[in-house]
């Protein structure tokens, strides 16, 4: 037997195969690390290059260090951009480190745990087609081949930011604080612009900007931003740069109208006086938060707390806030109406004589082509833009110049274009109103509906500035059901169509009104020597039809112990013009009255009310004739012998709650 064959040689066989075998291994390594890298500086240029259709080089030195994750340093790096791109270079830097991943490489899949730059000049660039600068392949749109970075570190340089969808084109330098041990080394300053809007923003973040959600530490950042006219300032933590998610910070917000944040992010808001709120913002997946919200818009303050979720296709915003104090004025441009003005002169001149009045007069004049009716449009692309589940409320309303307000609160729900307001609830003159109001902007002009229930408002209370309404009593009691289309609040009423009643049963009500309306001159002498004096409210009723904006009467009627009226007319929400005539009755006997009608007219923004011209004309014409005979006989033309008699007030409001609006008011309302 041969001597290699025995047993006892195989052990020593084997030990120097394994000789071998690792003086091979250990020569592979001396060699991969002793390579001179260098020498492939030019074969890995063109190759990247003839791969990628765009000029890659390596300018001075390159080393190599091989492991599961490979560690590339490059001294002068130049990247070029794709020809379409504004910017030359993708990245130029004096030098680049970048780990890289062995398996995802040989798989064809770019995965970079790490990329540190010194002094770079970074152009990035994304077209509406989907090309982006940063997408290693010659299809530049292939999301397949972008990159994977999950930290990036920079000592210095700048980065050049573009994208023709969002409206942004924004440029940022760095640096880097050489000695600085704290938290946030890297300082930054960025100008350009943002949704078509001026930017600007600086601050300071960690030293490793996190692009990966993979990396849970989170860094520390610091924001000063302006874009428009808008202003954030944030201090906090993100986890993950790339998708802003893992965020954890608090806020400083203000501005000229919450409405522009439609553009600058996306959510839809209503139009506002300007803002300063403050609070704590997160965002954990899809969903952004906004909790413990101080602040004020305007006079007014506001508290809360909202969300906006962009998991689905259609984002929601979804919270409850609420005021304590609200000042009716910042109110305004939310429901389309011009900001109140200053107090204005014309009453102090309204007084005056002679000359002095025609100030007064032009501002009448100037008034009555004044509209009333908010005509601010209604922006349809927006209310389709996002969904909403948002409840408002006020603990007191303030400032109120036409309807006596004390507070309030309402339900707003956005679906799939829908926007509904329910259920609306108001305190008014000691009073409610409550009920919902729908619009619907898929339709073309859109769609409005709205029902409102007015229960128990105080007479005395609805009118306040009016001294003489300070005494009357009694309660009021209503509704407005009607629907239309239009993209203005103007619109939506003059087109509108349905119902409106107004009831309101036993009470009192100052008689200096009633003997103006009955032109009673007796009663106004009576009144001015020996002071008003309150009548018994029997009933009152008001009923229309409304068709297309025309709101004819079926019913009106006001019966007192003293007078009984009944009126008829239109009132054009179209116009906004009225034409009603109202012919009262006194039952009593009374020297200097005119029976003549009281014809109402003018428009909302300059009501007038005066006698029927043509009425009153006839019965001082017979005046006049009789005082040819006896001057006496004129005097006595002008006795009222009262010939109204009491209404049936029971008759009156069943006639009243027949009409599909009154119907729904109940009984104990009129009682």
């Amino acid at each position: 037997m041969s001597p290699m064959n025995t047993p006892q040689s195989a052990p020593v066989l084997w030990r120097r195969w394994l000789a071998g075998i690792g003086a091979v291994l250990l020569t592979l390594v001396l060699v991969l690390v002793f390579f001179p890298w260098d020498m492939l500086r030019g074969p890995i240029n063109r190759h990247v290059s003839d791969q990628l259709g765009r000029r890659f080089e390596i300018t001075r030195h390159l080393s190599v260090h091989l492991g599961r994750t490979v560690t590339v340093r490059a001294d002068g790096v130049e990247f070029a951009n794709p020809e379409w791109a504004s910017k030359p270079y993708l990245v130029k830097a004096e030098a680049a480190e970048f780990d890289i991943r062995l398996l995802p490489l040989l798989l064809g899949k770019v995965v970079l745990p790490r990329i540190a730059l010194t002094a770079p000049e970074i152009g990035l660039q994304i077209e509406p087609d989907g090309r982006r600068t940063w997408a290693l392949a010659r299809d530049t749109s292939d999301e397949g081949a972008i990159p994977r970075i999950d930290a990036l570190l920079i000592d210095g340089g700048s980065v050049d930011y573009q994208a023709a969808a969002q409206g942004a084109n924004i440029h940022v330098d760095f640096s880097l604080a050489q000695e600085s041990t704290g938290q946030l080394p890297l300082s930054y300053k960025a100008t350009g612009k943002w949704k078509n809007e001026a930017f600007s923003a600086n601050g300071r973040t960690g030293g490793v900007l996190q692009l990966s959600k993979d990396l849970e530490a989170p860094f520390p950042i610091e924001v000063n931003a302006m874009a428009g006219r808008t202003s954030l300032k944030a201090k906090g933590s993100i986890a993950n740069l790339a998708d802003l998610a893992g965020v954890d910070a608090s806020f400083d917000l203000q501005g000229r109208n919450l409405e522009e944040l439609y553009k600058l992010l996306g959510v839809v808001l209503p139009s506002t006086p300007p803002y300063k709120l403050r609070g704590k913002l997160s965002r954990h997946g899809k969903v952004w938060a906004a909790s413990q919200i101080q602040g004020v818009l305007g006079s007014s303050d506001l508290s809360g707390a909202l969300s906006f979720d962009q998991s689905a296709p259609v984002p929601l915003l979804s919270g409850k806030v609420q005021s304590k104090l609200l000042d009716f004025a910042d109110l305004a441009p939310v429901i389309g109406l011009p900001a109140p003005a200053g107090p204005t002169p014309v009453k102090a001149a309204a007084v005056k004589t002679g000359d002095e009045l025609a100030p007064a007069k032009k501002s009448a004049a100037s008034s009555a082509s004044r509209k009333v009716l908010p005509v601010a449009t209604l922006d349809v692309t927006r209310l389709k833009a996002m969904n909403a589940d948002v409840v408002y409320s006020a603990a007191d309303i303030r400032h109120v110049e036409v309807l006596p307000l004390d507070k309030g609160s309402v339900h707003v729900k956005l679906n799939g274009g829908v926007l509904q307001l329910e259920p609306i609830s108001l305190g008014i003159a000691g009073g409610t109103v409550a009920g919902s109001i729908r619009i619907d902007a898929n339709l073309v002009p859109a769609g409005f509906s709205t029902r409102l229930d007015l229960r128990a408002v105080q007479l005395n209370q609805l009118f306040p500035k009016i001294e003489t309404t300070k005494s009357s009593l009694g309660k009021i009691s209503g509704q407005f059901d009607l629907k239309g289309r239009g993209n203005s609040l103007a619109q939506m009423l003059g087109t509108s169509s349905g119902d409106v009643a107004v009831l309101m049963g036993k009470g009192e009500i100052s008689n200096i009104l009633l003997e103006f309306m009955g032109l009673d001159g007796g009663e106004i002498i009576k009144f001015l020597v020996r002071g008003d004096r309150n009548v018994q409210l029997r009933c009152a009723a008001a009923a229309f039809e409304v068709k297309q904006g025309l709101m004819s009467s079926k019913t009106i009627v006001l019966d007192t112990s003293d007078t009984v009226i009944n009126g008829h007319g239109n009132i054009s929400l179209a116009d906004e013009t009225l034409d009603l005539v109202l012919e009262p009755a006194p039952k009593d006997r009374s020297i200097l009255s005119l029976r003549s009608p009281l014809k109402v007219s003018g428009t909302f923004a300059a009501p007038s009310a005066g006698p029927d011209k043509g009425a009153l004309a006839g019965r001082a014409g017979i005046a006049i004739a009789l005082g040819v005979i006896n001057p006496l006989l004129a005097l006595a033309a002008t006795i009222e012998t009262g010939p109204g008699q009491d209404e049936n007030c029971a008759a009156i409001l069943k006639q009243a709650a027949a009409s599909s609006a009154g119907s729904r008011i109940p009984a104990a309302a009129v009682k």
